[in-house]
């Protein structure tokens, strides 16, 4: 049996095709085209399908996806065994209880923090007792650049190559924005992977996002390199779950 996820972020779109929970195909699109989509479905005989999305406007993809397939709704209100004590579920977002789930049934019996570094930087634990308090919403690392821009009246907007494995010292404006905010970055997950050790003891890391593997390198020489695994389709994997709940 095999399954399609979809996960629609604020800057791209996931697909993902699980036979059980081995990864078939893997595609980050802009847009989500839906003869490219029925193509997939009759090609790898799509049985179940599920989405999450950070907005509503996906009336005409679940109305496809249940003419053709098992479609599941994704939302908050699907638990598996975990206790939520997040005072607002229904503000929470999909794709960051899709993580919960995920490290629910990856990661079973293990105090777990999610980073999830993308268009924002989000932090998510799952206690070993199964249960979720919420967890904290940061600016993503484009967005940080965007905002010095924006909010000043002389600095630049700054790019930067994700492939670069070493931030360079601020010897000129463009290289201190970079330190800035690159280095501002790791040195705040840092901190918060230090906090939530001290709370939550053995602490099994997992870094997702699409900024996730720049970060991976900045930390793999640090004290928490040994507790840090990453995961780039983490949310993929948590909705692929959800089917088989």
């Amino acid at each position: 049996m095999n399954n399609l996820v979809i996960d629609i972020g604020n800057t791209y779109s996931k697909l993902a095709i699980f036979e059980q929970k081995e990864l078939l195909y893997f595609e980050q699109l802009e847009k989500i085209e839906e003869a490219n989509l029925l193509k997939l479905i009759a090609e790898y005989k799509i049985v179940s399908s599920t989405v999450s999305s950070v907005g509503n406007e996906i009336d005409d993809l679940e109305k496809l996806l249940k003419q053709h397939t098992t479609y599941v709704r994704f939302s908050t209100q699907i638990v598996g065994g975990i206790k939520s004590y997040y005072e607002s579920p229904q503000t929470l977002g999909l794709d960051r209880w899709a993580k919960v789930i995920a490290a629910h049934c990856l990661y079973p019996g293990q105090n777990t923090l999610m980073i999830d570094a993308g268009t924002c930087i989000t932090y998510d634990v799952l206690t070993a007792n199964n249960e979720y308090f919420g967890g904290s919403i940061s600016l993503g690392l484009n967005m940080r650049f965007k905002a010095l821009n924006h909010y000043t009246g002389r600095l630049p907007l700054v790019t930067w190559d994700k492939s670069q494995e070493i931030i360079a010292e601020g010897s000129n404006t463009q290289n201190a924005i970079k330190r800035g905010v690159l280095q501002g970055a790791v040195n705040e997950i840092a901190g918060f992977i230090a906090l939530e050790q001290k709370r939550n003891p053995n602490l099994q890391v997992v870094l997702t996002g699409g900024d996730s593997l720049f970060l991976n390198k900045q930390l793999k020489n640090s004290i928490f390199a040994a507790q840090i695994t990453h995961e780039p389709y983490l949310v993929l994997k948590g909705l692929n779950e959800v089917i088989t709940l």
